[in-house]
């Protein structure tokens, strides 16, 4: 069976109720906190606006956050806008639509693309919303379709290795509170 169609109907199943996370957050400005940085406002690198950010960096955006030991922020000509967080372990956070919960991931990188809503965890990742949690080399989080993918390293050298495999955890569901006892 192909391994991406199970992990698609898996995260179909388990992430049933919506995932989209607060839609106010791409309009609220980008705050960034670090020991140091370089921005390069004025001139253009390869089209992009790009500012450096290093030392216990912290990107917030609404509810969105990003930790990182190391941030690069690049803008394109449209004003749309490219994180990337390198770190041991990168943290992001984010508030699901509409609930109070949060989507919580980790991993050495992380990307986030304003203009596809994106957000991708690459090496050591692991994604968590409420009490269900998903562990790979590579998670990708599509915030708008609400869509989750994870997949093992195919360079891993020991197909059974452990290290190598998808994980998830799967809490059961609480069955919903019915009203008092009619007297």
């Amino acid at each position: 069976m192909n391994v991406f169609f199970f992990v698609f109907l898996f995260f179909s199943i388990l992430f049933s109720n919506p995932i989209l996370a607060e839609r106010a957050d791409r309009d609220k400005p980008i705050h960034i906190e670090a020991d140091s940085a370089t921005v390069e406002d004025y001139k253009l690198r390869d089209n992009f606006r790009t500012s450096t950010f290093t030392g216990n960096v912290i990107f917030t955006q609404g509810t969105r956050v990003i930790r990182a030991d190391k941030a690069i922020l690049k803008e394109d000509l449209k004003g749309f806008r490219y994180a990337t967080g390198y770190g041991n372990l990168v943290y992001y956070r984010e508030k699901r639509d509409g609930v109070d919960e949060y989507v919580e991931g980790w991993s050495q990188r992380v990307e986030y693309n304003e203009k596809t809503n994106k957000i991708e965890l690459f090496d050591k990742a692991r994604l968590k919303r409420g009490e269900d949690e998903v562990q790979g080399d590579y998670i990708s989080y599509d915030i708008t379709r609400d869509f989750f993918q994870v997949m093992s390293s195919k360079e891993k050298k020991a197909k059974e290795s452990s290290e190598s495999r998808v994980r998830v955890i799967i809490q059961p569901r609480k069955s919903p509170k019915t009203g008092d006892a009619e007297e």
